[in-house]
């Protein structure tokens, strides 16, 4: 009886081991690099499972996960293939570079393992939710990126009225509405066939002006002083920022899209409505409502870290300003400190009362771009490659109505060069672009980071700025929704200014 369960034992045993790969526990040294100089990245955010570290001067950091080895010879367990173990990859990106992962595959050399970053600076245009399905204007935005500087789309995964654009394996957006619309069909195809043109890709999430989820569940919508469910100039319900459940809906969003490969997650709308006397679950307060977008942000980064996608956050172009929170809950200090990028809104057009010394911002583009983004570093003490702007490219509707064509938008791509922002980002609400303002292909530096660590101390030759305790009005979302002279039509409002859905 013994021997039987002796020899049942061995079996099970050997059975284990002719299945399952062995795991060595030892440390490894991962050393990241520029690909090009070959010098060391300080400060490159390397991951592993569920581990995050960061390099020291030299580069190097130590990893204490996991290495699956094979313990025979079978090729046919897939278990034996490190690249379907997780345990196995190690991910690395850092500010100003494309991010990029390694396959460790045992045994391990004695030496730190490199891994190497390409110089990468997003330059980019959005496409809206219908823009995306559209294979017209799709197809114009890539002839665009083929030819001249460009090198990055911004899409709409959940637009400006909460819908998500392909087939979410989330529950709750079926459920609440936000699947009734799908402008992209094979959302895995349509990823990869842009991946394999090169280009960066950084989903957009409008995340507290949720009409579909405000409608479906009452209990999380923004309301009047009266109790009514509030609703914003274009007709739509706002979701309240201090509710946990519509914090985790948006994080789940943010976690598929990274899930279907996105470089990076962009959240939009992060914040209160700009409207004062609505009541929300908790007394609305500078600190509460800081503290609100602080604690979103902070549990988005946390579960996003497995995927080594980047974080970016949209905040009003007076934010780079204002020392308060613009009564918003959007606080520059704190947002940059749980994000990769921060992406100002710089559109003149929503500088409706200026800046100081610049008192017609459509008339100066380069002067309201540059300065807004000093005072950013200067006040957040960060090298001004965390920052990446949205710039206007559509027809400013506050001033003198002008087009922003190849000057105005030239001005602004100047302004935020010299300053050394990481890239920037072209707005138009229609997705109609034209290479006004933009470099040929052969005439970028679209892959190398240039001015990416311009110190923040850099001296500014055009105005002389304000105290830093000055205050400024706040600035709309893209563009502004203010009611402003002229303004009958604002760019951006998606139910007057839908494109054409597509195949």
């Amino acid at each position: 009886m013994n021997s039987r369960r002796a020899h049942m034992i061995i079996a099970v045993l050997l059975m284990n081991i002719l299945l399952f790969p062995a795991y060595s526990t030892g440390a490894t040294i991962v050393k990241v690099i520029d690909s090009n100089t070959k010098i060391p990245i300080k400060d490159a955010i390397v991951t592993s499972g569920n581990t995050v570290l960061l390099t020291d001067k030299n580069g190097t950091v130590t990893v204490n996960a996991p290495v699956s080895s094979p313990v025979n010879n079978s090729t046919n367990n897939p278990a034996n293939n490190p690249a379907n173990n997780p345990a196995n990859k190690i991910a690395v990106r850092a500010y100003g570079y494309a991010r990029n992962e390694r396959i460790i595959t045992p045994p391990n050399s004695t030496g730190p393992i490199e891994i190497s970053l390409k110089p990468f600076v997003p330059r980019g245009l959005y496409l809206s939710f219908y823009g995306i399905g559209d294979r017209k204007k799709r197809q114009a935005a890539l002839d665009l990126i083929e030819h001249t500087e460009l090198n990055t789309l911004v899409i709409d995964v959940k637009g400006d009225r909460g819908l998500i654009n392909y087939k979410s394996s989330i529950a709750l957006a079926s459920k609440i509405g936000a699947q009734k619309i799908i402008t992209v069909r094979d959302v895995n195809g349509l990823i990869k066939n842009l991946k394999e043109k090169g280009v960066y890709l950084i989903a957009r999430i409008v995340v507290f002006k949720d009409n579909p989820l405000a409608g479906a569940k009452p209990d999380l919508a923004v309301r009047t002083k009266d109790g009514a469910i509030w609703r914003d100039r274009e007709s739509l319900a706002w979701v309240d920022p201090f509710k946990k459940e519509v914090w985790e809906y948006n994080i789940d969003i943010a976690e598929e899209a990274a899930r279907l490969g996105f470089d990076e997650i962009q959240f939009d709308y992060l914040r209160f409505p700009d409207k004062k006397s609505l009541k929300f679950s908790k007394p609305s307060t500078e600190e509460n409502r800081t503290k609100a977008i602080s604690e979103f942000l902070q549990g988005a980064k946390k579960r996003l870290e497995p995927y080594n996608v980047f974080l970016n956050a949209d905040i009003f172009g007076y934010v780079c300003w204002n020392t308060d929170d613009t009564q918003i809950g959007q606080k520059i200090e704190d947002v940059v400190a749980r994000v990769d990028y921060i992406s100002p809104m710089l559109y003149p057009s929503g500088f409706q009362y200026g800046i100081p010394g610049y008192r017609n911002p459509v008339a100066n583009p380069n002067e309201i771009v540059y300065l807004s983004l000093k005072r950013a570093v200067e006040r957040t003490h960060i090298q001004s490659n965390r920052f990446r702007p949205w710039l206007q490219a559509f027809r400013d509707y506050a001033y003198d109505r002008r087009q922003f064509k190849s000057g105005e938008i030239k001005a602004q791509i100047n302004a935020a060069e010299k300053i050394g922002s990481d890239g920037w980002m072209l707005w138009n609400p229609r997705n109609n672009y034209t290479r006004d303002g933009l470099k040929n292909k052969a005439n970028s530096s679209a892959n190398i980071p240039g001015s990416a660590h311009t110190p923040a101390s850099e001296n500014s030759s055009t105005s002389v700025l304000p105290p830093a305790s000055a205050k400024l009005p706040g600035s709309p979302n893209h563009p502004a929704s203010a009611k402003l002279p002229g303004s009958a039509l604002p760019p951006g409002s998606l139910n007057s200014l839908k494109p054409k859905i597509g195949g």
